[in-house]
């Protein structure tokens, strides 16, 4: 071979080899999953992390996230005020970022599950546990008086996504069942047992897959962790009316299990810019959150069947119960010919049992239109536009013609106005320097919104060019547009946000959601790699609401 081509062989490959591919953290779940607020509590995290320690992000304020010394070993100290609830937790270093993970903040006091699981426990406490094996079944014993309530119920699946449909059992100390439940919200059990006599009762938890398979018999794995909280005392299943007209003043029930009188109606107390109340007593194992809207907050009151509808304006909210089997809870409202009008109805997604159907008809009860399971979490929204002036009327019942007192459910009625929604395929993005990184927003336009809207980025590092893009009312960027963003070599990993606004009409401003979520207010992230590291693919995440 003739030396001026072996010279240039060797300095290809020494070209090839200062490359390198970006190797990014990946956090599978933390464990425990959760802390009492006020106390400091090691934490596992696995995943694969080339880099520790790493930095973490939390969403909030109130938990602080240490990494320690050896890798996946975490402190998370959650101070006395933080708000009870899922925190986020993102794991990032030089080369990327993990996904979001949820943490819990608890009111009660904690403990976390020693193998074997089957020990007496007090009756006010949050276990950390996990069913890490096939035929793996936790058991723990709790000492009841004659006539006292426990109530147990299971986080896992529905928050901390677990891939798991667990199934709880209380039974008497000899093993006898006496009460089971799985799927009370969620794939996640709950029960409310009163104990017959004095005496030990077991409670008991085991799991399927959450995607059933081909086995035969309880499953388990390392991934399947959970969250058991028993209690005597009050705990809270919702707080009635759901929803509370923002900036007023005022109180709501609590409903539940074992309520004491003063905590049967807690304060509307909002934070400034919430969209959100948070409900928090001392004789509570829990807090209950209570939507802020910027209409007036109804409460559905009987009579209001066919004969005896209620009457309700628009815009406004209506928080309502049907409350026996067959019930049906009728509103009376006024439109214009031509006016449109929306209805949008929350329950599964509050953890109600309610599988409702909403209905608009004429005076006379003639169907117009009718809605069921428009939404991927079986609550509907209805659009209907007025055929003529006059009055009509909105009816609520449960498919199957349940009802009870925890089918509660909440309606928001408003003008159907021009609006738009923006979205993401990734959660984090991974950008090299000298080579531009597109990232697709994709725009769902609602009620005939028909304005051009500016697309940018916020929250990206020094260093970095990111023009915004414009989405025009027609053609193929109405539906979806590409920021491109360039970097001149500095290196960063941040939180960012992608923001539209509309260019002119209505002065509308959204934030783009997550994949899989409507959480609008949870930063995507983007890093910044150094020279000569290659980013991966695109990875898309698809998280989950709560």
């Amino acid at each position: 071979m003739p030396r001026i081509r072996l010279v240039c062989l060797l300095s290809a490959l020494i070209v090839v080899g200062t490359s390198a591919s970006a190797k990014p953290p990946s956090l599978a779940h933390l464990f425990p999953a959760g802390a009492q607020r006020g106390q400091s509590v090691a934490v596992t995290a696995t995943g694969t992390f080339d880099h520790w320690p790493v930095l973490v992000w939390t969403s909030g304020t109130g938990v602080t996230v240490t990494s320690e010394k050896d890798k996946g070993k975490l402190t998370i100290k959650v101070a006395p005020d933080a708000k009870p609830g899922v925190h986020w937790i993102r794991l990032y270093d030089e080369e990327g970022a993990t996904e979001l993970k949820p943490f819990l903040v608890g009111l009660l006091p904690e403990l976390v599950e020693a193998e074997p699981s089957s020990v007496e426990i007090p009756p006010k406490i949050t276990i950390n546990g996990r069913l890490a094996k096939r035929a793996e079944v936790d058991q723990y014993s709790v000492r009841l008086l004659k006539g006292q309530t426990l109530l147990a119920t299971v986080v896992a699946n529905q928050t901390l996504m677990s891939p798991m449909d667990s199934v709880l059992q209380v039974a008497s100390s000899e093993g006898f069942v006496l009460a089971q439940n799985d799927d009370d919200h969620g794939m996640d059990p709950l029960i409310a047992f009163k104990a017959p006599e004095e005496g030990t009762y077991l409670v008991r938890l085991f799991a399927f897959p959450a995607v059933p398979n081909s086995t035969i018999g309880f499953a388990g794995d390392p991934a399947y962790i959970y969250r058991l909280t028993l209690t005597t005392g009050g705990y809270v299943d919702f707080p009635y009316p759901l929803m509370a007209t923002r900036g007023g003043t005022g109180s709501v029930e609590v409903l539940g299990w074992n309520v004491p009188d003063a905590a049967a109606r807690i304060s509307v107390t909002p934070e400034k810019d919430e969209d959100v109340a948070t409900l928090i007593h001392p004789d509570l194992a829990n807090a209950v959150e209570v939507r802020l809207v910027p209409h007036p907050s109804e409460v559905e009151h009987e009579p209001n069947d066919a004969a005896h509808p209620q009457p309700i304006v628009i815009p406004s909210t209506i928080s309502g119960r049907v409350d026996q089997s067959k019930d049906r809870d009728v509103f009376e409202f006024s439109a214009k010919k031509g006016q449109s009008l929306t209805f949008r109805l929350e329950a599964r997604s509050l953890d109600s049992p309610l599988d409702a159907v909403l209905t608009v008809t004429d005076s006379a009860g003639k169907t117009l239109v009718e809605a069921d399971d428009v939404r991927r979490n079986r609550d509907p929204e209805l659009n209907f536009t007025s055929p003529a002036d006059g009055s009509y009327r909105l009816v609520v019942r449960d498919l199957s013609e349940q009802g009870g007192d925890r089918f509660v459910y909440g309606i928001e009625a408003t003008l159907s106005e021009p609006d738009f929604r923006l979205s993401l395929a990734a959660d984090r993005f991974t950008l090299e320097p000298g080579k531009p990184l597109s990232l697709p927003v994709t725009v769902l336009r609602r009620n005939g919104f028909n304005q051009a809207i500016e697309v940018r980025l916020e929250g990206f590092p020094a260093g970095v060019e990111a023009t915004s893009v414009r989405s025009e009312p027609d053609g193929e960027s109405a539906r979806s547009v590409k920021l491109t963003l360039t970097s001149k070599g500095t290196p960063g990993s941040v939180p960012i946000q992608v923001v539209g606004k509309a260019a002119s009409g209505p002065k509308l401003e959204r934030f783009a959601q997550l994949p899989g979520s409507d959480r609008t207010s949870m930063p995507a992230w983007l890093t910044v790699l150094k020279p000569g590291v290659v980013a991966p693919a695109m990875e898309t995440n698809k998280n989950r609401k709560k």
